[in-house]
């Protein structure tokens, strides 16, 4: 009879349990915790008009303790199973945006139409909470990508909320419907006012910076006054353009009778101009010398005259660079175009303000979230634009 005995494994050959790195658990981590304070905070606001006080209301208790579960379960999988971590993430997140659709559902139950049922600190702390979490799920290093997409689980989710209008007893969708037509009006104005300022940000700096890109004073010169202009806050610099604005349209009727006056949309557009200068003309500077003299000279050695090393070899090279600068412009035209409706120039911020002075979340959140989706979707465009050019010229 033979007996066997088990040969001790050394600690330093045992496979090793994977999960996530340590900085990439904390980022879960404070996620769990958000969405773990979310599930005992008020998810709605109830109140019998726009302007009334109202009453707040919780998550049922069945909803409480499955959202409880699920944000203590996102960090706990993050250490131990971290290929279910992207899944738990985008869940939580849908999680978030199903039940934002439900309690408001819930309590507009027998309301009156004029009644509004609005996202509470809940609401906005667990999407806070799961959004982190969602992004600390691009950081885990899994050897399949198709682990990490799973974490936008959440988007296609929404896109069935909002189709099938699960959504849309939320106060901010219901002054949307209410206001739709004034909506639509304000987004193409923003949208007029950033892509008008922008464009002649770029005709104004882009020649600007080739011809400073060659001479270094001059260039010291123009960002100088650039980094000037950025240091002048935005409403400042609004109130300064009146004046000066007014005046020319007096003096020169015609300018007048094109639009020129000292409020409306020509000084909104003369400031956003002003304020899209520098990262037009910075990165176009930066770009433009960082071009490798080495491929200059090539083209030189080629027979190449001045203009056609700068359109064929130098202003494609720099392009990518350049491009990112106009990116930083138009997310930063973004924002600043909101305050424009101050003197009279309209845009989403025409919402914002009203808001403000009603004291109205509901239109705050209408003018403040397209604003910041219009940013998100058009850094996302340029980003994509950027990565395509460096491919193209082998940059990237």
């Amino acid at each position: 009879m033979t007996t066997s005995t088990r040969v001790p494994v050394p600690s330093e050959v045992r496979p090793r349990r994977w999960s996530a790195a340590p900085d990439v658990q904390l980022i879960f981590g404070l996620g769990g915790v958000l969405m773990l304070a979310a599930c005992f905070l008020p998810w709605a606001l109830l109140r019998p008009n726009r302007l009334a006080a109202g009453v707040y209301l919780g998550l049922p208790a069945v909803w409480m303790v499955a959202g409880a579960l699920l944000a203590l379960a996102v960090p706990l999988s993050a250490r131990f199973l971290p290929r279910l971590t992207p899944v738990l993430c985008g869940a939580a997140l849908a999680l978030g945006f199903y039940l934002l659709g439900a309690r408001m559902t819930a309590a507009m139950i027998e309301q009156p139409e004029f009644a509004r049922a609005s996202a509470s600190s809940g609401v906005w702390v667990w999407l806070l909470g799961a959004g982190i979490a969602v992004y600390g799920a691009g950081q885990l290093a899994l050897q399949q990508r198709f682990w990490n997409g799973l974490s936008w689980l959440w988007l296609p989710v929404l896109a069935v909320l909002a189709l099938t209008g699960q959504l849309n007893d939320w106060s901010v969708l219901r002054e949307l419907d209410a206001q739709q037509a004034r909506f639509l009006q304000e987004v193409g104005q923003h949208l007029k006012l950033v892509l008008t300022g922008l464009g002649l940000a770029v005709l104004i700096g882009a020649p600007l910076a080739v011809w400073a890109s060659r001479r270094p004073r001059a260039a010291d010169a123009v960002l100088g006054f650039a980094n000037g202009v950025q240091t002048i806050p935005s409403l400042a610099l609004l109130g300064l353009l009146i004046a000066p604005l007014g005046a020319l349209a007096s003096a020169l009727p015609f300018l007048r009778q094109v639009g020129v006056s000292g409020i409306g949309t020509a000084p909104a557009l003369t400031a956003l101009t002003l304020y899209a200068l520098l990262p037009v003309l910075r990165n176009g500077l930066v770009a433009l010398r960082g071009v490798s003299p080495g491929a200059l000279d090539a083209a030189r050695g080629m027979g190449m005259t001045d203009n056609q090393r700068f359109w064929r070899v130098q202003l494609p090279l720099a392009l990518p660079v350049w491009l990112a600068g106009i990116r930083q412009a138009a997310v930063l035209l973004v924002g600043v175009a909101s305050i424009a409706q101050l003197i009279g120039a309209g845009g989403l911020g025409y919402f914002i303000f009203s808001g403000l002075q009603t004291a109205a979340s509901d239109l705050i959140l209408l003018g403040a979230i397209p604003a910041a989706l219009l940013a998100i979707g058009v850094d996302a465009l340029l980003r994509g634009l950027e990565v395509l050019l460096a491919r193209q010229w082998g940059r990237g």
